[in-house]
């Protein structure tokens, strides 16, 4: 039973919540640049390369033969996979930049010193009437 209360314990921490929520709404932000690529940046792309559908785009290795598919290279779609990964760690590096200037303006905010303490002040003092005499 102590294997399950020691599980429990690293699952409901604080960090390992937070991860998996990351997890999840990073697989739910990987589909919308997925589609967004896709759909909305590669038509265009293409129309200005003279009608080329990258998804489409593939080396043929091997003929169809019979029932047998065709074996293809789709270099196409590998084309449109780097496009998503180039966006979204381009978004990724925005939201970490922006965190970071968040960071730094907290930083910036030096706090007072803190007063000091009465035997501070007292040395201080006695400090100040030796270097006198």
């Amino acid at each position: 039973m102590s294997m399950m209360k020691e599980f429990k314990a690293f699952a409901m921490r604080g960090n390992v919540m937070d991860m998996a929520i990351g997890i999840v709404i990073g697989a739910a932000f990987g589909k919308i640049v997925s589609s967004f690529v896709a759909d909305v940046l590669m038509p265009p792309l293409g129309m200005l390369l003279g009608e080329v559908d990258f998804s489409e785009l593939a080396f043929t290795l091997q003929e169809a033969v019979g029932e047998t598919a065709a074996v293809t290279l789709n270099y196409g779609k590998f084309i449109q996979t780097i496009f998503d990964f180039v966006i979204i760690a381009f978004a990724i590096f925005m939201v970490i930049k922006g965190m970071n200037s968040m960071k730094k303006k907290e930083e910036a905010k030096p706090a007072a010193p803190p007063a000091p303490s009465k035997e501070e002040t007292l040395l201080g003092e006695i400090r100040d009437i030796l270097a006198n005499k």
